[in-house]
């Protein structure tokens, strides 16, 4: 693990990428992160998260800029600029029922082929997957999802990366950082190595490899 300036994230993220990005309509997401993306203008990125929160925060202000191709997510309701775009026909959306994109993720991390799930069976969630039937009963096969880079946002992490998350904003994010190839982390403050409770640690440092954006 390496801590590193949000000046050096111009380097690890690139043109094309697909990243994963925590949060609930921007509770979680690294605000920090995300506005040194638009900084640098990188673009053409497939972003995978719950939503694109709205068009003044989180994921929401990268669409806003233009800088995503595609988002695979379970819900743009709140963002109307995420709307007009797949309109027009500018943005590619790919609606995802919001338990089946966990799941998907999670699948990704641990190293699953897929999952099988009732939901979207017999609607338009169905149109080009392999149905299973089990027993009876139908099933999608749903398959996993992996990124470039995962961008988390933590409340503390210690030297060695073992992070903690602050009550509900943790939600996707410990999922996210199983299931890509390179995590970066923004948190708000880092504690020496021991003073955290391993109850309270959510995300391992094992999986973690940069830290950025510390509050000062």
């Amino acid at each position: 693990m390496k801590i590193i300036d949000l000046s050096e994230i111009s380097n690890l993220i690139k043109e094309g990428s697909t990243i994963m990005i925590g949060g609930f309509l921007g509770v979680g997401t690294p605000e920090k992160i995300i506005d040194e993306i638009i900084k640098n203008k990188i673009k053409n990125l497939t972003v995978i998260a719950n939503d694109t929160a709205f068009e003044d925060k989180g994921i929401g202000k990268l669409v806003k800029n233009k800088l995503c191709k595609k988002v695979i997510v379970s819900h743009i309701g709140t963002n109307p600029e995420t709307q007009r775009q797949m309109i027009e026909g500018t943005l590619q959306v790919e609606l995802v029922p919001q338990g089946t994109l966990a799941e998907r993720i999670r699948a990704g991390g641990v190293g699953l082929g897929g999952i099988l799930t009732p939901t979207g069976v017999g609607t338009i969630v169905e149109e080009g997957k392999q149905i299973i039937e089990i027993e009876g009963k139908k099933y999608l096969l749903e398959l996993p999802l992996r990124a470039d880079i995962a961008l988390i946002k933590a409340k503390k992490a210690d030297y060695l990366g073992n992070l903690v998350f602050n009550l509900t904003a943790e939600n996707f994010n410990p999922l996210m950082a199983l299931s890509a190839d390179t995590v970066i982390v923004e948190v708000e403050e880092i504690v020496p190595t021991g003073s955290l409770s391993p109850n309270e640690i959510k995300i391992p440092g094992v999986v973690v490899d940069y830290i950025v954006g510390v509050e000062k």
